[in-house]
């Protein structure tokens, strides 16, 4: 793995900042949508690699605007292909930030399960000779319920 022991925490403070960061984000972009999985599905496909396209679509209706009906707007077209532009870019950064993110989370997670599975093994030990410690034993015990069952076959081999 490409990551040592991960050692750091946010404060309280940090927290906040990051949300009202996040916060600040949303209200910069305040004509966001949200699409319904319909909605998603009957687009017309645009992404990263179409950037080109859409530029090169642009510089024609640009040079030749005599070619396109009165009721095409190439100003508007223009902002469109701008904002796409530029929402792309930061749709690549957000990617790479919540990648990160989401990284990090899995690998202090699986941190966090090693430490717990190691204090749960000391609490059984100990539940055999410390009194009290039974009902933690069992407690911690529920995480691992059924981890431990053979999954029986759908059918039985005849």
């Amino acid at each position: 793995m490409s990551y040592q022991n991960i050692d750091a925490s946010l404060s309280p403070a940090e927290v906040k900042a990051i949300k009202d960061a996040f916060g600040i984000v949303l209200k910069k972009l305040p004509f966001l949508v949200n699409m319904t999985p319909h909605e998603r599905k009957i687009v017309f496909k645009t992404g990263p690699d179409s950037v080109s396209f859409v530029q090169n679509a642009l510089d024609a209706a640009q040079d030749h605007p005599s070619i396109l009906p009165g009721s095409f707007s190439t100003k508007g077209f223009e902002k469109d292909v701008d904002l796409f532009t530029t929402l792309t870019e930061l749709g690549t950064l957000a990617e790479s930030v919540a990648s990160q993110i989401d990284d990090t989370r899995l690998a202090v997670g699986s941190e966090a399960m090693r430490e717990a599975t190691e204090v749960y093994n000391y609490v059984k030990a100990a539940a055999k000779t410390t009194p009290g410690l039974k009902p933690i034993a069992e407690q911690l015990g529920e995480r691992f319920k059924g981890a431990s069952k053979k999954k029986q076959p759908d059918h039985p081999e005849a």
